[in-house]
């Protein structure tokens, strides 16, 4: 274990000053998210794949960020489950991923495995990470999360869902067999999309599938859910 007096946390000046850039620069999005929860809110059932490239090159230039208050909780939630294997559904330009990496590294080790389909923003995310310092503790997977996280090595101590709503259960079905008794999984904008969620919440909300489940009100929504065996 790393010596706590010496843990930078999220006050390590790298990481700050990636963090700060970008929470910056996403306050300009306010313009750009609109049109992507339009064409979301529009879609019926499962998007296409057609649909999902259309909606990724949608928000090409868009960060999508995760607020700075769900950004420490993710923090804090690795640090206190010692986490040492993390997975996200959904990069983005990387600022849920340098929470979580920031905090791997405190925990002694191990890696993120972020997964993107923008090519570009994986290029980009992948950049900013390595800009704050952990580059050791992150990987980004660029294609269909479906397709480049179910081979992550190991078991997997927090799956955090941050990508297109519709495909929350999915992703977690397929990351499933890699949890474990205690492994915590965070749903992201759970407020925004609630429709598109039922059955997602149909799920760890049923005692008898493994959960133990509650939402949170930091963001734009955030459901809790803890696997119990």
């Amino acid at each position: 274990m790393p010596n706590t007096a010496q843990l930078p946390g999220l006050s390590d000046p790298a990481v700050r000053t990636v963090l700060d850039r970008l929470f910056t620069e996403a306050s300009g999005d306010d313009a750009k998210t609109p049109r992507v929860a339009g064409t979301l809110t529009g879609w019926q059932g499962l998007p296409s794949d057609d649909e999902l490239r259309q909606l990724t090159d949608l928000a090409g230039d868009a960060l999508l960020p995760v607020p700075p208050e769900v950004g420490t909780f993710l923090y804090q939630l690795v640090r206190a489950t010692g986490a040492t294997t993390v997975v996200e559904y959904g990069t983005s330009y990387g600022i849920s991923t340098i929470h979580l990496a920031a905090a791997v590294r405190d925990n002694g080790g191990g890696k993120v495995y972020g997964s993107e389909l923008s090519e570009a923003k994986a290029a980009i995310a992948t950049a900013n990470i390595a800009e704050a310092g952990l580059s050791e503790y992150a990987e980004v997977r660029v294609g269909d999360a479906r397709e480049t996280l179910p081979s992550v090595p190991g078991q997997v101590g927090l799956l955090l869902l941050d990508g297109w709503t519709p495909l929350f259960l999915d992703v977690l079905r397929l990351l499933e067999p890699k949890l474990t008794t205690g492994s915590v999984v965070v749903a992201d904008d759970t407020n925004l999309f609630p429709e598109k969620l039922e059955e997602f919440f149909g799920h760890v909300r049923t005692a008898g599938n493994g959960y133990t489940s509650l939402p949170l009100p930091l963001g734009d929504g955030l459901e809790i859910s803890v696997r119990t065996h």
